[in-house]
């Protein structure tokens, strides 16, 4: 009964040790270490408020038969939703010689006047693919977006009706500053050289807008 009792003592001694908190040699509480974790903070870069955009684009036009040229332009947009919106646009190139007139070495066909290439077009956009991009612990909003409208096309001395659709990126770089890619075809029937054709005049743009 004796060593019964004295083994009931040794293990509640032993189980009180464990239990009980360590200490340190100095008598206090050893610290437990918690890692120091630098959390990134990400900031988002949003469409503002207001749903105007106006923008300046420059860029590339190819005009069928007469070679590619320098295009710059104006574009207005109001974005109804999230995903539509509506877009006016105006662009002017200056085309070149014409293929023909490259070949035959002679005298010019058409006067600078009749070269100078002026479209405007009322076209609808959808932003298809909304997204973010994250550059430099900031989240920038993006949108690939397809657009497709019609218009008119100022050339060789008279104007086209001109059907028009592409597709586009754009980045906001801040709540109000956006930066465009674009890709678009500007296709009508034209009649020189006493022949009728569908020309596709292909445009690779890119620009810096604002919102208001």
């Amino acid at each position: 009964m004796e060593n019964w009792y004295q083994r009931f003592l040794l293990s509640s001694t032993l189980l009180a040790s464990l239990c009980s908190p360590t200490w340190a040699d100095e008598g206090g509480p050893i610290q437990v270490i918690e890692p120091e974790i630098d959390r990134r903070t990400i900031e988002r870069a949003a469409i503002d408020t207001e749903n105007i955009e106006l923008s300046l684009f420059y860029g590339i036009i190819s005009i069928e038969d007469f070679d590619s040229a320098e295009v710059i332009g104006l574009r207005a947009a109001w974005h109804v939703t999230d995903a539509i919106f509506f877009e006016a646009s105006y662009g002017q190139a200056q085309g070149d010689l014409t293929s023909y007139e490259q070949i035959s070495g002679g005298l010019p066909l058409f006067s600078d006047e009749d070269r100078d290439y002026l479209y405007y077009n009322l076209a609808v956009g959808w932003n298809i693919f909304p997204g973010e991009v994250f550059l430099f612990d900031h989240a920038f909003n993006s949108a690939f977006y397809l657009i497709g409208g019609a218009g008119s096309t100022d050339f060789v001395g008279d104007k086209w009706f001109t059907v028009t659709f592409g597709a586009g990126y754009r980045l906001l770089l801040t709540d109000s500053i956006a930066w465009h890619i674009d890709v678009r075809d500007h296709f009508f029937d034209r009649e020189i050289f006493t022949i009728e054709e569908t020309t596709n005049n292909i445009e690779f743009t890119t620009g810096i807008s604002v919102f208001f």
